[in-house]
């Protein structure tokens, strides 16, 4: 079968990618799948900054790559031994498949799939090989997804079935920003009613974790960020504290909004440096500090030590928001029936896949939350 499909062959081309052209929209033959895996019509796909950093080359997989990773589609096709998937069913991608026989798996660490990353990290899908060909040769997956695609195959280990009448807009942020960010506050952070929450980064993790502080009863939520743009849509999504890190030192400003007192829980979702240090001395005593934004490989932070062991402070990263997909997603689907996460709220628009490289543009250069890829 042939399908349209957006294509990395290099990383690194200079912005503005709507002239550097770095996707490259192309024919691809997609195989049909093997045993365990299933044939999706992709439906809405989220552009990430995880995918602006394949495309920058702050990550790295084998090339050519067809990139995407936060999905919802319609099943066309299963293949031998699939179990509980069938031809119709609506479906969200999570971007580590679950083998549910390893050791993360059978201890609840799913995001830590061993054969899920090893996958990942080669390119291929859950039980080997790609199913992607291009020019002859062979063209990768993305974190077993490859959500820029029309069609794609996939493990159903990387498949959720969810309800049909939930949008496809909206399920497609449930394979990525939900998981991550809501699963930042209620896996990794346990955050209780009352509590104090500050979030450093107004994306779309960020932002997800800003509606899950809300749910989850917070009474103080802040985000950090420096975009005005990105503060003022926290304030409407009813954080009640918005700050610019550029007015001046971060952490002396939460703790003027929070009387005198520093943050219960912090979750840094900006990938940077500055942030990951500022997140961890806006700590209250006791404080849990959880880390969730990617930066390149070999990126080094430092903090004070004496108040690490004084304050009795906790520091710990979460991959995927610490989710198991197969649990999270349903959870996150309740709480938008509930109307307690109002996500197309983070929507800012869309696009087809010939308008990807002018959309990683405005991702780039912060002017949007989620852009939808829609077929």
């Amino acid at each position: 079968m042939k399908t349209r499909a957006a294509v990395l062959r290099e990383a690194g081309r200079p912005a503005p990618y709507a002239q550097s052209q770095p996707l490259t929209i192309e024919e691809v033959e997609v195989l049909p799948p093997r045993a365990g895996e299933v044939l999706v019509r992709m439906a809405s796909a989220g552009l990430c900054h995880s995918d602006l950093s394949h495309i920058d080359g702050t990550l790295r997989k084998p090339f050519p790559i067809v990139l995407g990773h936060e999905a919802a589609g319609i099943v066309e096709a299963v293949g031998p031994e699939v179990v509980g998937l069938h031809e119709g069913d609506h479906v969200v991608f999570a971007f580590v498949p679950a083998c549910g026989r390893c050791d993360p798996c059978l201890t609840g660490q799913s995001a830590h799939c061993e054969p899920g990353l090893a996958a990942n990290m080669a390119g291929t899908l859950l039980h080997g090989g790609t199913r992607f060909v291009l020019d002859g040769a062979t063209a990768y997956h993305h974190l077993g997804v490859s959500a820029f695609a029309e069609r794609v195959v996939a493990a159903q280990e990387s498949l959720v079935r969810v309800p049909p009448d939930v949008p496809f807009a909206v399920a497609s942020f449930f394979g990525c920003a939900a998981l991550t960010g809501l699963g930042a506050v209620f896996n990794a952070a346990r955050v209780e009613p009352g509590a104090s929450v500050a979030i450093f980064g107004g994306g779309g993790v960020g932002l997800m974790a800003v509606l899950g502080a809300l749910a989850a009863g917070a009474t103080d939520v802040l985000l950090v960020d420096p975009l005005p743009a990105k503060r003022a849509l926290a304030r409407e999504l009813g954080a009640t504290v918005t700050i610019d890190p550029a007015v001046g030192e971060v952490a002396a400003q939460v703790r003027e909004h929070l009387r005198g007192r520093g943050v219960a829980y912090v979750i840094e979702a900006a990938g940077t440096v500055p942030a990951v240090e500022a997140a961890i001395a806006s700590s209250a005593p006791g404080g849990t500090v959880v880390v969730v934004g990617l930066a390149r490989a070999g990126t080094r932070a430092s903090f004070a030590y004496p108040p690490l062991v004084v304050n009795e402070i906790t520091i710990r990263g979460s991959m995927m928001g610490s989710s198991v997909a197969r649990r999270d997603v349903p959870r996150a689907i309740a709480l938008w029936r509930a109307g307690k996460l109002p996500v197309e709220k983070l929507q800012s628009g869309t696009t087809t896949l010939d308008g990807l490289n002018a959309a990683f543009d405005r991702l780039a250069a912060g002017e949007v939350i989620r852009t939808l890829c829609t077929f």
